[in-house]
């Protein structure tokens, strides 16, 4: 099992910027995929982005593609969100979610752990 701990959200003009960090704790850290998810108010919780074990390969939602960066740290069993150029679309709860299966995936249902999320808040 690994307990996962987000911070770094805020509140931030739009054009600006934020880290968030996901710290895990429990079982190797290295032997999951990590992603990022948001959600906004009233809306259903989405994908943004995905690292693989290794940090070898990420993916992104098209929403945030070439804005936001996502990486992690091993050692420090850390995973990071780069977020640059934010807009007030961006708004949202932001989780950590770590993934025990052999693939890297998009999908909610195969992430088995959850942080309890970081609000970033983005005026206009």
């Amino acid at each position: 099992q690994v307990q996962l701990v987000e911070s770094g959200g805020g509140l931030v003009q739009a054009g600006g910027s934020l880290r968030l960090s996901c710290a895990a704790s429990g079982r190797a850290f290295s032997t999951y995929h990590m992603g990022w998810f948001r959600q906004a108010p009233g809306k259903e919780r989405e994908f943004v982005a995905v690292i693989t074990r290794s940090g070898g390969s990420t993916y992104y939602s098209d929403s945030v593609k070439g804005r936001f960066a996502i990486s992690r740290d091993n050692a420090k069993n850390t995973v990071y969100l780069q977020m640059n150029s934010l807009k007030p679309e961006d708004t949202a709860v932001y989780y950590c979610a770590a993934s025990s299966r052999y693939s890297m995936s998009t999908y909610l249902s195969e992430f088995n752990y959850w942080g309890q999320g970081t609000q970033v808040t983005v005026s206009s």
